[in-house]
């Protein structure tokens, strides 16, 4: 098998031609041939006996020739691809064969590359930091969550439904007084202030008490999934069972005994959650400035990026997120029914979070290659034991299963990627200076 001919036929696009020669092909029809063979009906032979050249006589002399060259094409382009010395992107190719025989046979096809690529001035890029000082009102909000948590929910009867509160209601929706699908619920505990339904359905609820039966007219928004429904007028007939809230439990150091392991009284749980909120703020700081930077990666990238290679990353997306589904006993289909779209449209919304992966990825791996980034083997062996336990088996099954390489070249990347970030400067705050006006009797006086 070898390449006969590598002939760019556009940008970042070639033509191979590819010859696979008589010794191999026959050797693939052979093998063919005899996984076949047992189970051909061929008159005058035993089931699983009769020889090739009969075979090839009462069929044709091409009755193999089919499946040996879907056998020996993938390592043959493989092999061409080598010898061409190009990065070539797998994305769906259509072989076209323009010789087949007893010599062999030759295709033609036509493969993607990656692109060339430029990227310059990646150092010293600057961004905003996102401040992580702890404040009181952020310590008192780290609390209020742990409350929230702790809460008693319970019934109140002496007073209207407010904001905040959890009522428990039948409902049902009308359009010009006929009730639609979907509109029709029993016994549902809605939070008033959550957002949950529609706009202007929690807000009339408020002020009703426990035991009415009350309708309240909305109107859907315009760009509401269900067509028949969007920016329609619509009545709900409400049944308003109960009223129910959240009581928060007081801070003191009983609670404190009750929800941690670490704090005895209130000062020392204070100290506590700053902890928990500085570490929380240092980490949306850091990722800030992550985001910070590599947008501005993908800015100074210049590169000429075909179509496929979004196209492919956007198969990774929804293919990722079919595992995700499948593993929660999910179906994809149901979930893009449940988001009201086909999955064209899911994947045109993809679209943007590709183009962004795909251009930061080549920008890192140029600035990998500009900076001879390398990847010791401390490093590689520590990846080794993460992944272990990640996947809780054996370091040596994850060096059997996962290829160095595969590993080794995240891993550069990871480095390339910690090199723009040290270098990073804030950016300083503009300062703005007072202009000094004058009085017309100091300027008299320097006259």
């Amino acid at each position: 098998m070898s390449l006969k001919e590598c002939k760019n036929i556009e940008t970042n696009r070639y033509e191979l031609t590819v010859s696979v020669d008589a010794e191999t092909f026959a050797a693939s029809i052979d093998r063919i041939y005899k996984r076949k063979v047992k189970s051909m009906n061929v008159p005058g032979f035993r089931k699983g006996k009769a020889p090739k050249q009969m075979i090839e006589k009462l069929y044709g002399k091409g009755v193999f020739y089919e499946e040996a060259v879907e056998e020996l094409y993938p390592r043959a382009l493989d092999e061409a691809i080598k010898e061409s010395n190009l990065r070539v992107i797998r994305d769906k190719m259509n072989p076209e064969i323009t010789e087949i025989g007893d010599d062999g046979f030759t295709l033609k096809v036509e493969v993607t590359t990656y692109p060339e690529v430029s990227i310059a001035d990646y150092k010293g890029l600057k961004y905003n930091a996102k401040s992580a000082k702890v404040t009181d009102d952020i310590i008192d909000e780290e609390i209020r969550k742990v409350r929230e948590r702790n809460a008693r929910i319970i019934t109140v009867d002496d007073r209207a439904a407010k904001a905040g509160d959890i009522v428990v209601i039948d409902f049902e929706g009308f359009k010009d007084g006929v009730a639609f699908d979907g509109g029709k619920a029993e016994n549902y505990n809605l939070t008033l202030g959550d957002g949950q339904f529609i706009p202007g359905f929690e807000e009339k609820i408020l002020g009703h008490s426990a035991g009415e039966d009350f309708s309240i007219e909305v109107t859907f928004p315009e760009d509401y999934p269900e067509e028949s429904l969007a920016g329609q007028n619509a009545e709900f007939k409400i049944k308003l069972h109960e009223i129910k809230m959240k009581e928060l439990p007081e801070v003191d150091d009983d609670f404190v005994k009750d929800v941690s392991e670490k704090s005895e009284n209130v000062e020392q749980y204070r100290e506590e959650m700053a902890a928990i909120a500085k570490e929380r703020l240092e980490r949306e700081a850091d990722r800030a400035k992550e985001e910070q930077i590599c947008e501005q990666l993908v800015d100074l990238l210049v590169a000429d990026i075909p179509e496929a290679m979004y196209e492919l990353r956007i198969d990774d997306i929804v293919n990722n997120l079919r595992a995700r589904l499948e593993s929660q006993n999910l179906s994809y289909d149901v979930y893009l029914e449940y988001l009201g779209m086909t999955d064209e449209e899911f994947r045109d919304q993809q679209r943007t979070q590709a183009v962004n992966e795909v251009k930061l990825r080549l920008a890192v791996e140029k600035i990998a290659e500009l900076e001879n980034v390398t990847v010791s083997d401390e490093q590689l062996e520590e990846e080794y034991k993460s992944l272990s336990e990640l996947y809780k088996t054996e370091v040596e099954n994850v060096k059997k299963y996962i290829p160095r390489e595969q590993i080794e070249g995240n891993l550069k990347l990871d480095n390339a990627m910690k090199l723009v970030m040290e270098s990073a400067v804030e950016a300083k705050a503009k300062r703005t200076t007072k202009k000094t006006t004058k009085t017309a009797k100091e300027e008299n006086t320097e006259e």
